[in-house]
């Protein structure tokens, strides 16, 4: 669970597969997952719910950028606070082994940074992208988002990301930088419930 904080079901799942995702998530914990439907399986609660869109790269400029340099473990107390600064979306102690995450630093304080999160064959998702609210309107978001979409062109792979329906700012600057909305969902956020003591 420190990793992310996704949980994949089958498209239609039975009662057995909450049960064994239920084994997964220890009680205590929330997962999200997405194409919930209309009721919570049993043992499970449902938390929030938040509408999303996904964005695929479609006329990015993929530009290498000599400011943007690559985060390792020894940057992850800083990343959290930048992540705890501008709740960009979920980021845990050991999400970034998921994929390459690079920043921009001024004065050398971590200022923004994005990176790359879930991926599946011929597809990468960008991820994280934040910017500190003192250094907003630089474009640093957008520098960092091209030299990533940068790598993965360079590995034959295409880009997308997802972002909160709600984050219109968010979504306008995505297609100025040459993403186009694919679809739309609902992401549940569900937690099991502690089952019920044995009479």
């Amino acid at each position: 669970m420190d990793v992310a904080p996704f949980l994949a079901v089958p498209r239609e799942p039975s009662a057995q597969d909450w049960l064994d995702a239920a084994e997964l998530v220890p009680v205590g914990s929330i997962v999200a997952v997405e194409g919930l439907g209309d009721h919570a399986p049993d043992n499970w609660e449902v938390v929030s719910e938040f509408e999303g869109v996904q964005m695929t790269a479609q006329h990015v400029a993929a530009i290498d950028d000599p400011d943007a340099v690559e985060l390792g473990d020894d940057d992850v107390p800083e990343m959290l606070e930048l992540v705890r600064e501008t709740d960009p979306g979920p980021f845990l102690k050991r999400t970034i082994e998921l994929g390459r995450y690079l920043e921009i630093r001024r004065g050398g304080e971590l200022v923004a940074m994005a990176g790359e999160r879930l991926h599946f064959e011929g597809w990468r998702e960008v991820s994280v992208v934040c910017t500190a609210p003192s250094h907003r309107g630089q474009g640093l978001a957008s520098r960092l988002v091209s030299a990533l979409v940068s790598g993965i062109h360079e590995r034959s792979e295409r880009a997308f990301l997802n972002v909160l329906s709600t984050n219109t700012d968010a979504i306008r600057l995505y297609e100025q930088l040459g993403f186009y909305v694919r679809g739309s969902g609902t992401l549940s956020v569900i937690a099991p419930r502690a089952a019920s003591p044995r009479r």
